[in-house]
């Protein structure tokens, strides 16, 4: 029976881990799964470890932030050193499963790196580590394998898992019809981010655009509908959503939905950049960090873009609009400019199709299951020598 450790520090890692989870158990029912994460995984059948709780810390953290990020990473090196383990899972959230790869690497434990960190882009000195404590980095991005194989790192591209979720069409209007929204209404979509300090930094600046793209509507109908990650607490949306003045419908986890049955959306830096871009809804990409975090990001980062989308296309197919740059006027200029521009859905789509084919078919979490059991079997092997 494998046992596996899956580490998901974060809300993304959570899905990611449960998506996995769900395929490592059909392909295996023995399958024993432990780990660091939230209800998805729970659900999917992960025993989570108690009394150890998730971190989702963004930018430079708090010192009340980096006092739990340090609680957390002894207790979880504790059971890494105390279990029998076939195979240690990480899951994205780089600051501290980079440390946990070498806690388990010493403890015996095949490790296994799934959704890499994004080293392509910054922070390379990390490759150090992952070439002495890595045994597998299962990536999920297409141009990903060439970079790690370069360095030296085993490595398998298994696809996005976000492609199981756009496997399939979406008919914009049944979804119009079931989100209420009438026939002749133009529909701004905004997606604030999965994280409670994103949404604090960006959602105030998106909803004083909308305010403005409302005030010069005219006689169009203009709708604005939110997709809120299921991490986030209805209380702190509605207390800024109460606070612009503004009417906004909440849809919770059916970002899909929302990202479909847009005109023109405003998104976050981040996946949800690559899900709109691959949905084919023209978008404006919006972002604000900290001073401090975004001094130092400025001398680290190794790509033209931030946005996602802009970088696995490998070309600018949405305007970014960052820390000063981001205000309301001139992102309420380019969102009026996209939903009135015919040339500008045809280039989503356009663009939709190229990273489609780009991105590969769908299957990614099942092949990312069958590396990892593949992985346990080798424990078993060097075991039984």
């Amino acid at each position: 029976m494998p046992r596996i450790m899956i580490m998901a520090g974060e809300a993304s890692g959570d899905i990611l881990g449960a998506g996995l989870a769900r395929d490592l158990r059909a392909l295996d029912p023995e399958v024993s799964l432990h780990g660091l994460g939230g209800a998805r995984m729970e659900a999917a059948g992960v025993q989570l470890l108690q009394g150890i709780e998730r971190l989702d810390i963004i930018g430079i953290p708090s010192w009340s932030e980096l006092k739990r990020a340090i609680s957390t990473y002894r207790s979880l090196s504790q059971r890494l050193r105390e279990m029998d383990l076939d195979a240690v899972i990480l899951i994205d959230n780089p600051g501290l499963n980079l440390r946990l790869a070498r806690t388990a690497k010493k403890a015996g434990h095949r490790v296994v790196y799934y959704a890499a960190p994004q080293i392509w882009a910054w922070r390379q000195s990390r490759i150090k580590t992952m070439q002495r404590y890595l045994d597998l980095v299962l990536v999920i991005l297409p141009f990903e394998k060439s970079f790690y194989e370069n360095a030296g790192v085993a490595c398998q591209f298994v696809g996005h898992p976000m492609m199981d979720d756009l496997a399939g069409s979406f008919d914009r209007e049944e979804l119009r019809r079931k989100h209420e929204i009438e026939g002749e209404a133009n529909v701004v979509g905004l997606f604030p981010g999965s994280r409670k300090g994103e949404i604090r930094s960006l959602l105030p600046t998106m909803l004083a655009a909308c305010r403005r793209l409302s005030e010069d509507a005219g006689n169009q109908p203009l709708r604005f509908v939110l997709g809120q990650a299921a991490s986030v607490p209805d209380a702190l949306i509605g207390e800024i959503v109460s606070e612009a003045g503004i009417e906004v419908t909440i849809v919770r986890d059916r970002s899909f939905d929302v990202m479909a049955l847009s005109d023109a959306a405003i998104v976050a830096s981040g996946t949800a950049t690559l899900q709109t871009a691959l949905i084919g809804t023209p978008m404006v990409i919006v972002y604000r960090a900290s001073w401090l975090t975004a001094q130092i990001a400025k001398r680290l980062i190794k790509v033209p873009f931030l946005g996602l989308a802009n970088i696995v296309a490998g070309r600018k197919i949405a305007n970014e609009f960052l820390q000063e740059d981001f205000l309301p006027e001139p992102l309420a200029g380019e969102v009026q400019r996209l939903i009135g521009d015919p040339q500008a859905m045809e280039a989503a789509k356009s663009a939709a199709v190229e990273l489609r084919e780009v991105m590969g078919p769908a299957g990614a979490s099942k092949r990312a299951a069958q590396a990892i059991l593949d992985e346990c079997c080798r424990t078993r092997e060097r075991g039984s020598r």
